[in-house]
């Protein structure tokens, strides 16, 4: 990974799979946090960021900044709000999903995750910069695993806040793909734009800050061009990932159960169509494919999380 230092006023907060990583920016005028993990680790959210505020001796938090709507980086939202009476700034796009709650808009529905409800304050709007504790961040547009997610580049520092846009080892499932809607030219394209910039150091929405901008490129692209060969391959990744990442969240889950959330989660219909698998096959397949992969096995009737 190579060593990495943040400049003062930045703090990583280094998640799982289930919560993405949350970034707190302090300074005298602004006190700021990039993503809120998921619901479920909401109480743990709250205690990283009281304890890190009691450590510098800041009493409040001004807003949160949303990178992208996925539940795993707005989850934590609603906590926040109630403890600290913060702003939230998401992108610019999203707002009237947001403002009306459509959960059909929002990923929320099509997914199969949960995310307490929220209201926003602000937007991001691409191209424009915003205030991060202190230093300004350029807003940047990275569809492809969302549509409307955004990355954050601190020019002076040479940092990118990069969301799942771009991992160490790759990036994050390309979900438009799985409906039938463009995703891997909108990675290409993103990935071209984060190579373009002057990055010493990236922190991602799951994994280490890493340094070595030019291998991630690399093995990003690598991943893209046996995705995009064979559209197949995304969508029985992107089955997979859906299901693991609720798995994450039960632990362990009775195969009834597990078919019939499969069944009713559209994203997973699309994916069974892309497929050419009937709802029954498809069923069938997925939970087995998971275990096939390593990521949990089965016990009885029951479907278990290997984490």
């Amino acid at each position: 990974m190579g060593h990495y230092s943040l400049p003062p006023g930045i703090e990583v907060f280094e998640r799982g799979w289930l919560s993405a990583n949350n970034i707190l920016h302090f300074g005298d005028d602004d006190v700021s946090l990039v993503d809120t993990g998921f619901h479920a680790h909401q109480n743990l959210t709250l205690s990283l960021v009281r304890n890190t505020l009691d450590k510098h001796h800041l009493t409040r938090l001004s807003k949160i900044i949303n990178t992208h709507l996925h539940s795993d980086h707005c989850g934590g939202n609603a906590a926040l709000m109630r403890e600290f009476n913060c702003e939230i700034f998401i992108p610019e796009a999203e707002a009237s999903a947001v403002k009306s709650w459509d959960i059909d808009l929002l990923s929320y529905k099509n997914l199969g995750q949960d995310c307490p409800k929220f209201s926003h304050q602000g937007v991001l709007i691409p191209n424009q910069e915003i205030l991060l504790g202190r230093y300004s961040w350029e807003i940047l547009t990275a569809p492809g695993h969302d549509p409307h997610s955004v990355m954050l580049y601190q020019a002076e520092h040479r940092i990118l806040i990069s969301a799942d846009a771009l991992w160490e080892e790759g990036f994050g499932v390309i979900f438009p793909e799985l409906w039938g809607e463009a995703g891997f030219e909108e990675v290409a394209q993103t990935l071209d734009l984060i190579e373009r910039l002057k990055v010493d150091l990236v922190i991602p929405g799951h994994g280490k800050p890493f340094t070595d901008l030019a291998q991630s490129l690399a093995t990003a692209r690598s991943r893209l061009d046996y995705l995009a060969s064979d559209p197949d391959r995304n969508a029985r990744h992107g089955a997979k990932v859906l299901l693991k990442y609720r798995l994450l969240e039960w632990r362990s889950k009775e195969l009834d159960a597990i078919h019939e959330w499969i069944a009713s989660t559209p994203a997973l219909v699309s994916a069974a169509r892309l497929l050419n698998m009937s709802m029954d096959e498809f069923i069938q397949w997925l939970p087995k494919a998971l275990v096939k992969s390593g990521a949990a096995k089965l016990d009885g009737k029951y479907l278990v999380d290997l984490a």
